[in-house]
């Protein structure tokens, strides 16, 4: 037989068979995971100025810039080549053929150009 811990939480007595999912350590891995997230980020900006501070005004001849500006070009390149700010993590079956045949399209035109000179 399995061991039980006994909890009593509001006036119920609550048992939990797998230690692995109690709810103290549950707790536990959500706030590791915020300060973990918080930890990424602080380190993904403090990159971001460094590298363009580094590189940016010797190359082009720009200014340097801060923390909270390196977030802010941390937040545009991700709306830009990500496509906005909410991302589902998979492409839907519609877009990816309607890109299929985008690119057929252009293609065919581009062959019917090659051999049909105007």
């Amino acid at each position: 037989m399995r061991k039980c811990e006994a909890q009593y939480t509001g006036g119920k007595k609550m048992f939990y068979h797998n230690r692995k999912f109690h709810p103290l350590r549950i707790g536990l891995w959500v706030i590791l995971g915020i300060v973990a997230a918080a930890a990424f980020a602080l380190v993904l900006g403090l990159v971001v100025m460094l590298l363009w501070n580094w590189l940016m005004p010797q190359l082009f001849g720009l200014s340097v810039i801060g923390y909270w500006q390196a977030w802010g070009l941390v937040l545009l390149s991700h709306i830009l080549f990500k496509g906005g700010l909410h991302h589902t993590g998979h492409d839907d079956k519609d877009t990816y053929h309607h890109r299929n045949e985008w690119r057929e399209k252009f293609r065919q035109r581009f062959e019917d150009a090659e051999h049909d000179p105007q």
